[in-house]
């Protein structure tokens, strides 16, 4: 059975999504780490709704 074949999220080089691949879905130790600098950076986002009511919008008790 062939391997499936995805570009690395970080540079794009195409590498093996499989078992075999221990740092999938990137191509390297190096490509993650970038990754997870990322991430810890702040360098991504999550995007969020603003969908908090305004504290007027909350019933009084």
């Amino acid at each position: 059975m062939t391997e499936r074949l995805v570009a690395c999220p970080i540079c794009g080089k195409q590498t093996a999504f499989a078992p075999s691949n221990p740092h999938r879905p990137f191509c390297s130790a190096r490509c993650r780490a970038i990754d997870l600098g990322q991430w810890a950076s702040e360098g991504y986002k999550v995007p969020a709704n603003d969908n908090t009511p305004d504290e007027g919008d909350y019933p009084h008790d």
